[in-house]
């Protein structure tokens, strides 16, 4: 009797042996579970780049679609190199300010939207009224000015183009406040987050994860940081399974992995500080 007591007890202590083997098999290099990484997909699936992924897979290919680089900037068709590279601060891309201190951006919005699409869209054009001086207005007969329209994804210039310019927010994928407002902070003269000149100091780009062919969207840019702080929370920073080949993380903050990137539902606060400091500040 005792020897079948010991049998049983030698058997569920090597079950227990087992489990525990396998759970520690399940961790990554960054410590979580297969759970955690699950979770951790799922909620990705909900971040500026991969809602933008997800309504991107035809930008550019539309008859009235520029090309399209790191995700949604538009360039145009007869670029042979990167002029978005260039900052906005030194170049004729910076919307201008009036006598009274204000940054009139006028916009044109196609018919096509509902009446609660366009709701969405109005919500982002007057979020920038609240805590900047930038006022977007209805278009009259000004040279330059922001054509909002369904095309094929989310996109936008960086910057002001002379003679009109094209934000597209496909009524399929990007009716939502966070990427109305990343395309506008594109049109004012913004980047990615993640491609900022400094951005090796604060986040660690894996190469071997990302979708063969894509790996330019994680190029550094030359970008006036305006000495503002790199910012984790910002909604111009992509997730970190963007462009992603096999569920892997593609972008992790240093030196705290934890940190979370890409899950802004509006702008950070050093987003609005960066548009005051480039465009409102009387200095």
């Amino acid at each position: 009797m005792m020897f079948r007591l010991l049998m049983v007890i030698c058997l569920l202590l090597g079950s227990f042996q087992a489990q525990s083997r396998a759970i520690e098999g399940k961790q990554d290099i960054f410590g979580k579970s297969s759970e955690e990484i699950d979770n951790s997909t799922e909620q990705d699936e909900k971040s500026v780049s991969a809602i933008i992924e997800r309504a991107n897979r035809h930008a550019g290919q539309g008859l009235n679609d520029p090309p399209v680089m790191f995700g949604d900037i538009a360039v145009n068709a007869v670029a042979t190199g990167l002029e978005i590279a260039d900052p906005c601060t030194t170049r004729v891309c910076k919307w201008q300010r009036n006598k009274s201190g204000k940054v009139l951006v006028p916009y044109v919005i196609s018919n096509e939207y509902s009446s609660q699409e366009k709701d969405v869209i109005f919500q982002g054009l007057r979020s920038f009224e609240e805590s900047t001086c930038v006022r977007f207005m209805p278009r009259t007969n000004q040279r330059d000015y922001i054509n909002i329209k369904s095309n094929s994804g989310c996109y936008s210039f960086v910057g002001r183009r002379i003679g009109g310019q094209t934000v597209s927010l496909d009524r399929r994928g990007c009716m939502s406040l966070n990427i109305v407002q990343h395309e506008l902070l594109h049109t004012l003269g913004f980047h990615h987050e993640h491609n900022r000149s400094d951005r090796d100091n604060h986040v660690q780009i894996l190469f071997k994860n990302i979708i063969p062919g894509q790996e330019y969207n994680f190029d550094k840019i030359k970008t006036n940081n305006l000495e503002t702080a790199y910012d984790y929370s910002s909604v111009m920073h992509y997730g970190r399974f963007a462009f992603s080949k096999n569920r892997e993380p593609t972008i992790i903050p240093i030196p705290d992995s934890n940190m979370f990137i890409g899950q802004a539902e509006k702008m950070s606060s050093n987003d609005i500080l960066r548009i005051n400091t480039l465009y409102c500040s009387m200095s």
